[in-house]
Formats: C-alpha cells, sequence, structure tokens
C-alpha cells in the first residue's frame, strides 16, 4: 500500500490491494459509524464526505472504488477532491478567464491592424492574468484548509478496509 504524502497534490489518487471480495469490503462501509461522515454507496462505488455540521466551505471527499480481482481479493481505488460544485465553479470561472483572455488579445489585434490605441485591451487582459494567479491563490487556500479533513478521510477509509483484513 502507499501511503499517503504529507503534501497532498491536487486532486490525489491511490490504490490498495485488499484481500476479500469487494462485496465484503463495501458491506464495511455500510456498516460503519459515520457519526462525522456521510458515506453514500452506488454499485461497488464509496462517496466519503463530511456531514453538514464538519463540512466547510473547503471541504474534501474521498470516492473510491471496490473492484474484484480474479483470485478472489480486491483493489480500492481512490480519489480526493473538492465538493463537485466548487469545482465545477473554479473550472467555470477558469474557463471564463482564459475566455476573456483571448477575447481581449483579439480586441487588441484588432485595434492595432486599424491603428487604434490599444492600452486598454492590454489592460484588461493584464487583468485576466491578475484574476488567474488569484484564482491559484484561493485554490492553494483552499488545499491548505482542507488539507487535514483529507488525512480524516483517509484514515477513516483505512480503518474500516484493514478490519476486513
Amino acid at each position: 500500500m502507499k501511503v499517503l504524502p504529507n503534501e497532498i497534490i491536487l486532486r490525489p489518487r491511490f490504490r490498495i490491494n485488499l484481500n476479500g471480495p469487494a462485496k465484503s469490503i463495501l458491506q464495511l462501509f455500510q456498516n460503519a459509524d459515520t457519526s462525522h461522515f456521510i458515506v453514500k454507496i452506488s454499485d461497488h462505488h464509496v462517496f466519503i464526505k463530511f456531514n453538514k455540521s464538519e463540512s466547510h466551505f473547503w471541504s474534501p471527499q474521498l470516492q473510491i472504488e471496490v473492484v474484484d480481482q480474479e483470485d478472489g481479493n480486491s483493489i480500492i481505488y481512490g480519489l480526493f477532491g473538492p465538493n463537485p460544485t466548487l469545482w465545477t465553479f473554479f473550472m467555470f470561472v477558469h474557463f471564463g478567464v482564459a475566455t476573456l483572455f483571448i477575447f481581449f488579445g483579439v480586441w487588441a489585434y484588432s485595434n492595432n491592424a486599424l491603428g487604434k490605441e490599444i492600452g486598454l485591451q492590454l489592460a484588461l487582459m493584464a487583468l485576466m492574468v491578475v484574476a488567474w494567479v488569484v484564482l491559484y491563490v484561493f485554490g492553494r487556500i483552499g488545499k491548505r484548509k482542507g488539507k487535514p479533513q483529507m488525512h480524516q478521510l483517509h484514515e477513516f477509509m483505512l480503518k474500516h478496509t484493514k478490519e476486513g483484513n
């Protein structure tokens, strides 16, 4: 098993080999004490997130998939990530900033080709670069705030997978 590093990367993934079939591992999660967590199981996927009282804007979630192997054992594939709504919002904002940057660049090129001033367009392009930096900083802050909870999710998952082994 690969241990989770101290420096957690964006949307880290992991893989754990387990003894026993996937059904028994999924049963452990279904019977888990989830006072701090909300555990949802769909087929061979387990979604673990913090309950509303423990959750904040930057709270991470853990998605695991338990896959049966031919030898009767199973493998857990795990993925840490932010709240899907937050992730979608951040990607939408990034796409918007990139689109505006390109739009302002085309506008600047057109004005330059026509011999007009391009100061406004260049300033707006610079503003989009600043917006990207601000989004990056917010992402880093969120990662730092969510890191302790990511470790809690990982420990919860390990606790409930080791019960079956």
